[in-house]
């Protein structure tokens, strides 16, 4: 071994171009395979919360996957682990009923947000026990539980922040503002889905479904005009996306 020219040389060659290292094929099946087992305890969980509602138990998740409970801590490190995996699964899900909905370029601001509430609400709606789990969760006990589930809000705001400002593409609005109102959009609607699912609620919510889209819209679009006005914008609610924003 040398040293020339401050690189390392191996037999004439900088480490810079060693070739790159082979894949073990068994690491890779053993990674897809953890992988696939973890989704399938995921699908069970939801299915157990549909059962036994958000007091549900790793043994009754287990069961529900038709496997020992030991299997399932083999695949998950703890509770918080589970709790994880299925928040990013209702992350993932919201994420593609609400976008797959929209017509970014067509669809006028005001349809956006009624568009993307009414989604929201039909997807709460289906799996109410998996939010109320969410929400008031037993998984989660550990400090640094908080920290986990903010940095996933985060960084949910930032790609929908850049998403929406790479649409309006106006030098006005700037991604740190946009992150910072659906931040706060996603604080407001997460208190009002614990009002209107309630805990443990036995009777109807209080309001139905629509009656709540409605409140969740108005809302949110109330909370995207107060930041507008705050940095001299004004957003049309009629006009496409594109279009909306004017200053004041």
């Amino acid at each position: 071994m040398q040293v020339a020219s401050g690189f390392v040389m191996l037999r004439g060659r900088t480490e810079d171009d060693q070739p790159p290292k082979r894949v073990d094929a068994r690491t890779e099946r053993w990674r897809e395979h953890r992988r696939k087992v973890r989704e399938e305890f995921v699908d069970a969980a939801f299915r157990a919360l549909d059962k036994f509602g958000p007091a549900v138990s790793m043994g009754d998740i287990a069961k529900e996957a038709g496997a020992a409970k030991p299997k399932l801590y083999r695949h998950f490190e703890d509770k918080t682990d589970l709790y994880n995996a299925i928040v990013d699964r209702v992350r993932d899900l919201l994420w593609e009923q609400v976008m797959t909905s929209f017509d970014l370029t067509g669809d006028s601001a005001g349809d956006l947000v009624r568009r993307a509430a009414s989604e929201y609400v039909l997807v709460v709606s289906r799996q109410p026990n998996v939010f109320r789990f969410m929400l008031h969760s037993h998984f989660t006990q550990r400090s640094d539980d908080a920290d986990r589930a903010l940095q996933s809000a985060r960084q949910s705001a930032r790609r929908a922040a850049e998403l929406f400002a790479g649409v309006v593409d106006d030098e006005s609005v700037r991604v740190e503002n946009v992150q910072l109102v659906i931040y706060s959009i996603f604080g407001a609607v997460a208190s009002a889905t614990d009002w209107w699912l309630g805990v443990n609620r036995l009777e109807p919510p209080a309001m139905t479904a629509e009656q709540f889209a409605d409140y969740l819209s108005e809302t949110i679009f109330a909370l995207v005009a107060a930041s507008a006005r705050l940095h001299g914008i004004a957003i049309a609610a009629d006009r496409p996306l594109h279009l909306a924003f004017s200053t004041l």
